[in-house]
């Protein structure tokens, strides 16, 4: 899988068999906050959280702090909480 950092639009995005795969961003004082995932209809719950991994490895990658907004994402950090040390301090999820 490919990701684009479409930074003019602040998205990173995927293409799929089923469409475009987009997650929004905004990026402010070291920190990426997550703000919108548009998955396509009928897109394997699997799939898009191997496309959220390969955004988080790429925070990590620019030593950037991770903040979920949208309540999909907060999801994903509570099922895996290996990701939370991504999370800047005092935020709770």
């Amino acid at each position: 899988m490919e990701i684009k950092d479409n930074q003019l639009l602040r998205q990173f995005e995927t293409h799929t068999t089923e469409g475009l795969l987009v997650l929004e961003y905004s990026i402010q004082e070291r920190k990426l906050f997550l703000t919108k995932l548009n998955p396509p209809e009928n897109l394997d719950t699997e799939f898009v959280d191997d496309f959220i991994k390969m955004v988080l490895a790429t925070a990590e990658e620019r030593k950037l702090k991770v903040v979920p907004t949208h309540p999909k994402l907060a999801l994903f950090f509570r099922k895996n909480p290996v990701y939370r040390e991504l999370l800047p301090p005092g935020i709770k999820i």
